[in-house]
């Protein structure tokens, strides 16, 4: 009789967090496939209206007056679900969906330099926790659906459902995960892509043509790249919290912080004649696994995503990173006599899994995107990436599960 018991509550575990996270992907696949269809037109519309980076320094201030006086409970973001996950509080306010969707639409229509991950992830998180109100769950489930929420969201905009689903599990503390969520967040994360699939959304297609066999100076150079990649994740997160905080010290009223940024981003294209570094970035990504690239294109994009995030615009830091890190492994590939367009698709994920502590999330990202005879070299990079940026990452709100190395003994 006890094992009958036993075997009918994991059924109904099973049932109720089947239909949960069936739920919370309806909502973040649906809001993911809105908010695509949304970015398109932004950016079509912005490519051919080059003029519109004139406005930017005022859509800057809009975003800042719209959050200082609507937003003020949901500014803190992504950072913000993983806060209540950790220690919860509060049902995450509604509105954090609709502010970040026209805030980061917006911010893509002027000319911003950032990504779409940030806006999916606090749908997600926002549409799912309204759930918690509705089923009346505790703070444990709630934990749970937050985490499913996140995964949904990263899922569906990327089209990457392993990746999203690790995501939501990987992201809140860094060397640990919390393996009791792992059925709703995947599941989250499978169904939410395929509801943005359903909704017609088409996600870009990459292809590693050639990639070469396992060698002793082909894994070497993965460790080389991994160091950079690494490195360079880290000084980007550095970077982006450094200027936030030094524009909160010397500017006091928010709206007028990123309207100093837009004005900034578009003396900074007029004075270089070039839109290459604005917006998501996407067609400089595929070129990077297409041909070899000019070899400062991941600095060119640096400065202007750490100019946009760091000053206020909304929207995120992956893609950007993706950028940044495909055109530095390009650079790299003839350093470390390696295909440059391996070394771009390496790149693409190894500096994220720095900047952001994920490194089996990014690696799963990697098989997803370049098939999965990118594995272990992906791995490789993305784990050393990991291990050299450090405890900080562009996550202000993850903590430190446990250290990334064992601490040096002294003899």
């Amino acid at each position: 009789m006890t094992r009958l018991t036993a075997l009918a509550d994991l059924l109904l575990h099973l049932l109720k967090w089947l239909l949960l996270a069936f739920a919370v992907a309806v909502l973040a696949g649906t809001a993911s496939a809105g908010f695509l269809f949304a970015l398109d037109w932004a950016t079509t519309t912005r490519l051919a209206h080059a003029w519109l980076i004139w406005l930017l320094p005022v859509a800057g201030f809009a975003v800042g007056w719209l959050y200082l006086r609507y937003g003020n409970s949901v500014e803190g973001g992504a950072n913000l679900l993983i806060d209540e996950i950790h220690d919860p509080q509060k049902i995450i306010p509604l509105r954090m969906a609709p502010l970040v969707l026209g805030a980061t639409v917006v911010s893509h229509l002027f000319g911003a330099s950032v990504g779409r991950e940030g806006t999916a992830v606090q749908m997600g998180g926002a549409l799912a926790d309204q759930l918690t109100k509705l089923f009346r769950l505790d703070n444990e489930d709630r934990r749970i659906i937050l985490m499913a929420g996140i995964s949904a969201g990263f899922a569906s905009v990327f089209g990457t459902p392993l990746a999203g689903a690790i995501f939501g599990l990987e992201v809140l503390a860094i060397g640990r995960l919390r393996y009791e969520a792992m059925l709703p967040c995947l599941a989250a994360a499978v169904i939410a892509d395929q509801v943005g699939l359903l909704w017609g959304v088409q996600h870009v297609h990459y292809a590693v043509p050639g990639i070469p066999a396992m060698s002793a100076w082909t894994l070497s150079a993965m460790v080389i790249a991994g160091v950079l990649f690494g490195v360079t994740g880290k000084l980007f997160a550095q970077a982006t919290h450094g200027l936030s905080g030094l524009m909160k010290r010397w500017i006091a009223y928010p709206p007028l912080r990123p309207l100093a940024g837009g004005l900034v981003v578009a003396l900074a294209v007029w004075l270089l004649g070039t839109d290459r570094y604005i917006g998501l970035g996407i067609p400089s990504i595929v070129d990077a696994l297409q041909g070899t690239l000019p070899a400062w294109d991941f600095l060119g994009k640096m400065a202007f995503t750490i100019v946009s995030l760091g000053t206020g615009f909304k929207g995120g830091e992956v893609t950007p990173l993706f950028f940044i890190g495909a055109t530095l492994g390009n650079a790299l590939g003839p350093l470390l006599h390696q295909p440059a367009v391996l070394l771009a698709a390496i790149g693409f994920v190894a500096v994220f899994a720095g900047a952001a502590n994920t490194p089996i999330a990014s690696t799963l990202m990697a098989m997803e995107l370049f098939g999965a005879e990118i594995g272990v070299y992906a791995a490789i990079a993305c784990v050393v990436a990991y291990l050299f940026s450090g405890h900080a990452g562009i996550y202000r709100a993850q903590r430190s599960g446990h250290a990334k190395r064992t601490p040096h003994k002294e003899p």
